[in-house]
């Protein structure tokens, strides 16, 4: 069991990022201390859901897909993430948010994979991002020595890093800075896609593979949350990939088959067993494949 309790996830930065598991702001020095506001790890996956203008957007959390793709039984491959020490090229807004994002994506899955070496250089490439977006305080020194201490721990460590994206999301959300974490949601899901089709086509699996055309769903809704800064130039060619990408999902069809609920009537529970098939071909995860690794290459570069 990864972790008995975890915060809630409540916020936007949080979720968008690795999900990252909600997190905390005492002052208690050991984070196994920690226990106001806790609920059980089964809330830790749950998806983001983002009101924006009174419009409600469902997008997955990265953490879900990481403990998929580890469940699956894929190895840890670090080839996949993206190096720490490529920050120095990301000078402008967007890319240094989208990449935050991305970072913290790769935080996640090194993290679920007990990398604590690999886990601190993403952290120390996050709170560097951070500083330059003007995100106050979200990975102050406290914190990167507290997740120094806590190194071989992952239940420690996957609380901390919840701390410093709530402290993130908590000032974006203060200072009306939504076009930044709608980037930063934007890199974290990129970058899950990315894990999920490299390491599919190293080993297919069909459980990865119906992740990845689940995937179409938080893409429309993903470009419908990005779409009103479309007049903005810098963000048109990173909005037009994204459309590109979603007419391949397009084709892929989900449907729903209905299946009688089960009613237990000594306990007074009811069962939903309907379910929903998806029609996805090899040729068509294979282009999504190529498209997301475009994308996510002009992104990180």
């Amino acid at each position: 069991m990864i972790l008995k309790y975890i915060r809630s996830a409540k916020s936007l930065l949080l979720i968008v990022v690795i999900s990252l598991i909600a997190g905390c702001t005492n002052n208690t020095s050991k984070v196994e201390e920690e226990e106001e506001d806790v609920v059980p790890i089964t809330n830790i996956n749950q998806n983001a859901v983002v009101n924006v203008n009174g419009e409600i957007f469902s997008i997955p959390s990265p953490i879900e897909t990481s403990i998929l793709l580890k469940n699956s039984g894929a190895i840890y491959n670090k080839a996949i993430l993206n190096p720490a020490n490529k920050i120095t090229l990301y000078t402008t807004n967007l890319s240094k948010a989208i990449n935050l994002g991305i970072y913290g994506a790769d935080l996640g899955y090194v993290t679920m994979y007990e990398q604590a070496q690999d886990a601190i250089g993403f952290l120390n490439a996050s709170k560097k991002l951070a500083d330059e977006l003007n995100i106050t305080g979200a990975f102050d020194t406290k914190t990167i020595e507290r997740f120094q201490k806590n190194i071989g721990n992952k239940d420690s460590m996957l609380v901390l890093v919840s701390v410093a994206y709530r402290a993130s999301d908590s000032y974006l959300k203060n200072n009306n800075r939504n076009d930044i974490s709608a980037l930063v949601l934007a890199g974290g899901w990129i970058e899950s896609l990315y894990f999920a089709t490299e390491i599919y086509k190293a080993k297919p699996n069909d459980k990865i593979k119906r992740r990845i055309a689940e995937q179409k769903a938080s893409l429309s809704n993903l470009i419908k949350l990005l779409t009103q800064y479309y007049n903005q130039s810098e963000y048109v060619a990173f909005i037009d990939s994204l459309n590109d990408l979603a007419s391949v999902f397009e084709k892929i069809e989900f449907n729903y088959v209905y299946e009688k609920p089960i009613t237990d009537a000594t306990s007074k529970t009811t069962t939903i067993t309907s379910k929903s098939d998806v029609v996805v071909t090899n040729e068509q995860i294979e282009t999504i494949a190529q498209k997301i690794k475009i994308i996510r290459t002009n992104l990180v570069q």
